[in-house]
């Protein structure tokens, strides 16, 4: 249906490849946009020149054009904001997946059965994750491979687990929420993770686990299985995203220093890489510059969802809620932007620095 330009420079020199637009107008569109994508923070970072860009200009506009349908924005007058959402984030990660993809599918003999490739999505809450992975999902679907979704928060003790964790830990604010390592059921997780990554056959279907945050007040608790998506092989890939995923334990004193009640989190932590980031063989971090940006992003989330009739946090609740997460942001940061996450390879993991309004920006 779409096929590539064959030659680098064919879109500089006007003679674009017979998928593209004739016509005058339209070429200078397709030029415009081909120099805007060039100039994404992300290009260089995924290994593009502009002459695979130009390769492949025929993929990015069908990726583009699809994605404006997904979000239910005009194509033909897109702002700044929204093409640089589309054509600096979205598509160029979801070329960077299919790479990935394409490398882990290489390393079997044919016939062999293929797992799906498990790609993590390491960021912190309300950067924007959450639909990064659903833009990424539906590109997966239209063109024709299957994808799992999973979040770390669909591994959430139910609230009964949650209220144990509270009594075991009394005073301890850090645990008295979901959120911290010890709030998540690892043998739940490892389970699940184990089976998704085991649907390499038509056929052979499984419900993901999924997790209701407007339960109790928004207190949360583990949805209804009735409720969970159903998910059928061979399975491409699987997306797993999560605020604390790739975090590493830290020496003591460390997080002592950030805070005493991190000790006990730190200590949970441990038996975190086997429960998640062992299962990952490609990573994605957004990086943030200042963590209190997850409070205005929370408050943004929240507003949402009680504009939606859903029942939300208070504006005390977030700022209440998001304390509970900040100590472990200042502890594990550093180290997950400095040494990549816990167990990933330098080959196989993206870095993307955001702004305070969740876009890429040229990091240093």
């Amino acid at each position: 249906m779409h096929h590539d330009a064959s030659t680098g420079s064919g879109l500089r020199q006007g003679s674009v490849c017979s998928a593209l637009p004739t016509k005058p107008a339209e070429v200078s569109s397709v030029e415009d946009l081909f120099d805007f994508i060039c100039s994404g923070p992300l290009v260089e970072k995924i290994g593009l020149t502009p002459e695979k860009v130009a390769e492949s200009i025929d993929k990015w506009l069908f990726y583009g054009s699809k994605l404006c349908r997904l979000f239910q924005v005009n194509e033909l007058s897109l702002t700044v904001p929204q093409k640089a959402r589309f054509y600096h984030y979205y598509v160029p990660v979801f070329v960077w997946c299919e790479e990935q993809i394409s490398q882990h599918t290489s390393k079997f003999k044919d016939g062999e059965e293929i797992p799906p490739l498990v790609i993590g999505f390491s960021a912190p809450q309300g950067c924007g994750k959450t639909t990064l992975v659903f833009a990424l999902d539906y590109l997966f679907r239209i063109t024709g491979r299957k994808s799992a979704t999973l979040s770390i928060d669909d591994f959430y003790l139910t609230a009964e687990g949650q209220a144990k964790l509270r009594e075991e830990n009394p005073g301890n604010a850090l645990l008295e929420l979901r959120g911290n390592a010890g709030s998540h059921d690892l043998p739940f997780s490892v389970e699940t993770l184990t089976n998704v990554t085991k649907l390499t056959k038509e056929g052979m279907k499984m419900k993901l686990p999924r997790y209701d945050k407007s339960a109790y007040s928004g207190r949360g608790d583990r949805a209804d299985p009735s409720t969970w998506p159903e998910v059928e092989g061979p399975l491409t890939v699987v997306l797993f995203e999560g605020w604390m995923l790739g975090f590493k334990p830290l020496p003591n004193e460390v997080v002592k220093a950030v805070d005493p009640q991190l000790e006990t989190v730190n200590k949970n932590l441990e038996a975190y890489y086997d429960a998640w980031d062992k299962f990952v063989q490609a990573w994605i971090v957004i990086q943030i510059q200042d963590p209190s940006c997850v409070y205005q992003w929370r408050l943004q989330a929240e507003i949402a969802m009680r504009q939606d009739g859903k029942p939300g946090m208070t504006d005390e609740e977030v700022e209440d809620f998001v304390s509970r997460y900040l100590p472990a942001y200042k502890a594990y940061l550093p180290t997950l932007y400095s040494e990549g996450p816990n167990g990933s390879d330098p080959e196989h993991l993206l870095l993307i620095e955001i702004d305070e309004g969740r876009n890429p920006i040229l990091g240093v």
